[in-house]
């Protein structure tokens, strides 16, 4: 049984590894590859943009979506 505080805290700080610790590999790697290509190759794009902002607002939500989904998936 995975702690759901632990999977939201795992999945906050890299989206997917507290799905993963929950069970659901499958979800986490598609969490991990959404945020990877939002932020990591995206925001790459747009250094020293104003878009670049917008792309570090879209991680962070991306990172509390996971984290909350993460939360709900871990059964304590």
């Amino acid at each position: 049984m995975a702690n759901k505080y632990l999977a939201a805290i795992l999945s906050f700080f890299i989206p997917g590894l507290g799905q993963a610790y929950a069970g659901n590999v499958k979800k986490g790697i598609a969490y991990f590859l959404v945020a990877f290509i939002a932020v990591g190759i995206v925001g790459g794009i747009f250094v020293d943009s104003v878009l670049n902002s917008f792309y570090y607002i879209i991680d962070v939500l991306i990172s509390v979506y996971a984290a909350y989904d993460a939360y709900l998936m871990a059964k304590d």
